[in-house]
């Protein structure tokens, strides 16, 4: 115990010691990471219920939350003080401390709202108001938008120039804040006093354009200036105008740029003033002479317009710009993380190859651009092109780009020293090629830097195996390099389209890695746009491939398996109740394409990229029926749909889909199993669906699985499935008993397997199995992306299965946590954690002499179920105190060998001789 004299001292800070002695009398209950709308303090939101999230902070066991108090005023003083309220939620005695939602009177457009949240917890304590946290609306009307549409002039545009657009004013008053509004028709970037306005790229963004248009919100009061200041807009061709999709298709939202941006000041005498573009701004065209996701970006630095967006600025050549009407689409609120710059790389080497080619290696394939300092004389053209890949004799190659040049030409000013990094483009590559470089590259004027959506890392995992590991930085830089605004298959080529089939395999093992809960709800709000009136789902999201292509199962099966996995990882009712609709269009899509329950109609993708011998003379392809898939897929997605009902409330919908459920199975046993439990096709991907979605009856499970294994073997312990089959290959395996194989499967070397790109040198997935095959070659120039997530979906499997870290379907989110690691492999240590919505679980198993070990992390608000395998019969001790008699936890047998445990927050080290 501190004595008086020694707290008096404390307390005024007088003690001479080269310690200082702080007491402890940190509050027992805290509140931290305070969000609204998963973001912090955002501003431009357009719900009109915006809900409210925070995480609970305490070091004692098994704390839950037992009440909240939320109080929202208009001004920071009124908050604090809690006087003028505009809504209070008043005592409310439950433990949701994620997605409250707000509900007080209507909200008003472009306001800033201030808030605070207060709770108790199950020990007694009750922690004190939090800091004003705030967030501000958006454009709840279209009639708050005064701004118009401008543009170069009307009619057709060529690919490129991006033009350049400005307008100088004057802000005479005291200023207390500032802030703009800004869309385009194609990319933009945006200028106030010569400095870009925020730190976004590829704004506003990729969405259905011929539906809804994202704008972005910025606070600019830093940027602008009392007295005289400078707007500057820049435009490139982007989604809108530039070549997407196949055939060379390009302009396929519309042939004109245009750009749309409202600046809105608030002064401290309470008045206001809006700058927006209109007639009164002028435009010239510019350095960037083409710049396209494709193809890359031409600069000219000769023609530079030195301090277009500052004042002072001789615009007196400029033009005046044309004013557009506007579009029909709808101009929303931004809604998820847009594309910022992440890490950076240094060159490895410079290569001279085989042609006397000059090569830059980054030493990783990511996705992003190249920014570099260079001399010489004007005129001078440099050509850098982009690589993922060096042929096998060592030298530079893109003939797996297919017609994309991923490009860029700068042509030199002749300044002393010159800067460049592109602007409305980036590039898939680990290689760039340097043509017409002046004098020796020196790599410190090199740097390639990753672009991607401004995604959290949220998820980490470990093992004893470095090429496991390996295998886990492959498949988070597989998700950096093609989460760039939409989930793409590949950035590099020319194709870079949202792939439904990739992003629904690929979604949960997505959710580990990152916070990807605004970025899915931003690309579903277009699956949903894009969805026929029938209900087909198109195969790529945005849909720029036409309506014919459409309906594929395993693709389309996107709008039920990311809701329900997205609601499973974040716990996002919302979420789930806004898609219910398409759900269920999905769903009765197929029914109608069905006969007496049996979907065996129309176009199929089929299990994508099975494994397929060069020379199957011997019928050693593992095709799969594209039938059979469907039927499963069906199944599944109407299952799904019945989990959704269920968690709505839609009783109706649950019994309904619940016979219909019953009725499609029994037509997959009737048309595709035999009465001994062999399927028509006896592929692994036909076991593996079969048995994941549960198309058979109990009673021929387990033969099902047995068959799986024997066929595993029969490949020599290799996998042979696709895209869609290779997800649930080893949650089967371990769900019937056979996790050793799964683990086999796993630490397979040779090809096919996950590893074989590893021990190749891979830093990303691959699309193909053997996308450089032993001999060094490449696969098909057609199709071979060396950046494509797909088959790291077996992260999932790491993640939920040999570490065990999950959530319950009865508790999602993390409220209630499952803990049920799958040692094997010889491994001696596997380990993750998640940043949820909670806090930070995690769990990492140990096997020392015989000796198991298992740490774990509960966050505060949740409960924990573990199972502690081998532990049935065993001694178990939890921070060295026998089970039996810890404090806290329960423990009853689980299995024949397991042990279950339930418990709160806190951590846990269990201990036991297996």
């Amino acid at each position: 115990m501190i004595n008086r004299y020694l707290f008096r001292m404390l307390l005024t800070g007088v003690i001479f010691s080269t310690v200082f002695i702080v007491p402890v009398f940190a509050q027992k209950l805290q509140l931290q990471d305070l969000k609204v709308e998963y973001m912090h303090h955002p501003i431009g939101l357009d719900n009109a219920h915006p809900r409210f999230s925070w995480k609970l902070e305490s070091a004692q066991r098994g704390t839950m939350q037992q009440s909240y108090e939320i109080r929202v005023a208009a001004t920071l003083s009124d908050v604090q003080s809690g006087k003028n309220l505009i809504w209070e939620s008043g005592n409310v005695k439950k433990d949701e401390s994620i997605q409250v939602k707000y509900a007080g009177p209507e909200l008003k457009s472009k306001t800033r709202y201030f808030w605070q949240v207060r709770v108790s917890d199950n020990h007694g304590n009750t922690s004190k108001w939090t800091a004003p946290e705030f967030w501000q609306m958006g454009m709840l009307s279209p009639a708050d938008w005064s701004a118009k549409w401008i543009t170069t002039f009307v009619g057709d545009t060529l690919l490129g120039p991006s033009p350049y657009f400005r307008k100088s004013f004057v802000a005479e008053k005291s200023i207390k804040s500032a802030t703009a509004y800004i869309t385009a028709h194609g990319m933009y970037e945006a200028y106030l006093n010569g400095k870009k306005i925020g730190a976004d790229f590829f704004t506003p963004g990729w969405t259905s354009y011929n539906k809804h248009l994202l704008y972005q919100t910025y606070d600019v009061t830093q940027l602008l200036k009392n007295g005289g200041n400078t707007l500057g807009l820049t435009l490139g061709d982007g989604w809108y105008k530039g070549y997407l999709g196949f055939g060379g298709q390009h302009s396929y939202y519309g042939k004109q740029l245009g750009g749309l941006l409202q600046l809105e000041i608030q002064f401290t005498d309470g008045t206001k003033q809006i700058v927006q573009t209109d007639e009164s701004w002028k435009y010239q065209l510019g350095p960037i002479i083409t710049s396209d996701l494709y193809n890359g970006e031409n600069y000219d630095a000769r023609l530079e317009l030195t301090g277009w967006a500052e004042n002072g600025y001789n615009s007196s050549t400029w033009k005046d710009v044309a004013v557009v009407p506007a579009g029909k689409e709808l101009i929303e609120a931004s809604i998820s993380p847009l594309a910022r710059k992440h890490e950076e790389f240094k060159p490895k080497q410079i290569i001279t190859t085989p042609k006397g080619e000059t090569v830059i290696d980054f030493g990783q394939n990511l996705v992003g651009w190249v920014q570099f300092k260079i001399k010489g004389t004007k005129g001078t053209i440099v050509k850098i092109e982009h690589g993922e890949v060096l042929d096998k004799e060592g030298n530079f190659y893109t003939a797996n780009l297919r017609t994309a040049k991923q490009l860029v030409t700068y042509t030199l000013k002749g300044a002393e020293e010159e800067s460049y990094e592109p602007h409305f483009t980036y590039q898939g590559f680990r290689y760039i090629k340097l043509e017409g470089f002046p004098g020796k590259p020196n790599p410190d004027d090199f740097t390639a830097v990753a672009i991607y959506s401004d995604m959290k890392p949220t998820g980490t995992f470990t093992t004893s195996n470095p090429m496991l590991n390996q295998l886990q930085h492959n498949i988070q830089w597989g998700q950096k390099g093609n989460f760039v605004d939409v989930p793409t298959d590949c950035p590099q080529r020319d194709e870079r389209l949202g792939w439904t089939g990739d992003a629904q395999v690929f979604s949960r093992t997505a959710s580990f890695n990152m916070d990807v809960a605004g970025f899915f709800t931003k690309w579903l709000k277009d699956v949903q746009a894009d969805q026929l009136p029938n209900g087909s789902v198109p195969f790529v999201i945005p849909n720029v491939l036409g309506d014919g292509s459409s309906g594929s199962t395993g693709w389309a099966d996107v709008a039920t398996i990311i809701p329900w996995d997205m609601y499973l990882a974040y716990g996002d009712k919302q979420l789930l109740s806004n898609q219910y609709k398409s759900m269920k269009l999905w769903v009765d899509f197929m029914t109608q394409k069905s006969t007496d329950n049996l979907w065996n109609t129309g176009f199929h993708f089929g299990d994508w990229l099975f494994y397929h011998p060069d020379d199957d003379s011997d019928g050693r392809a593992a095709i799969t029926d594209k039938y059979l898939i469907a039927q499963t897929f069906y199944a599944h997605s109407t299952q799904l749909l019945i989990n959704a009902a269920e968690v709505l409330g839609n009783e109706e919908d649950v019994k309904k889909y619940t016979s219909l459920l019953a009725d499609i199975k029994k037509a997959f046993v009737k048309e595709y199993v035999t009465p001994n439990g062999r399927l028509v096709s006896g592929s692994q991907t036909a076991y593996v669906l079969a048995l994941n979605f549960d198309m058979l009856p109990e009673g021929l499970r387990q033969q099902a699985a047995d068959r799986l294994v024997a066929n595993v073997k029969d490949y020599g312990n290799h996998l042979t499935t696709g895209f869609l089959g290779t997800p649930y290959l080893c949650h089967v395996l371990s769900r019937f008993g056979h996790s050793d194989v799964s683990y086999t499967l796993l630490l397979q070397e040779t090809y096919p397997s996950w590893l074989y790109p590893v021990k190749a040198g891979a830093t990303t997935i691959w699309e193909r199995w053997d996308g450089q095959k032993p001999d060094g070659s490449f696969q098909t120039t057609g199709m071979n992306s060396f950046n494509h997530y797909a088959y790291g979906a077996i992260g999932d499997w790491m993640y939920r299965n040999m570490v065990g870290l999950d959530t319950e379907d009865s508790g999602p989110g993390y409220k209630k946590i499952t803990i049920t690691p799958e040692p094997g492999g010889n491994l001696s240590y596997a380990a993750a954690s998640l940043e949820t919505l909670y806090g930070t679980t995690s769990a990492k198993w140990t096997i020392e002499n015989n000796v198991f070990m298992l740490d774990v992390v509960i966050p505060n608000n949740t409960t924990a179920t573990i199972k502690l395998p081998g532990a049935a019969s065993a001694s178990v001790t939890e921070s060295g105190v026998a089970l039996s008699t810890a404090k806290g936890i329960s423990a009853s047998a689980a299995d024949g060998t397991s042990l279950k445990v339930n418990l709160g927050s806190g951590s846990y080290h269990f201990k036991y001789n297996r």
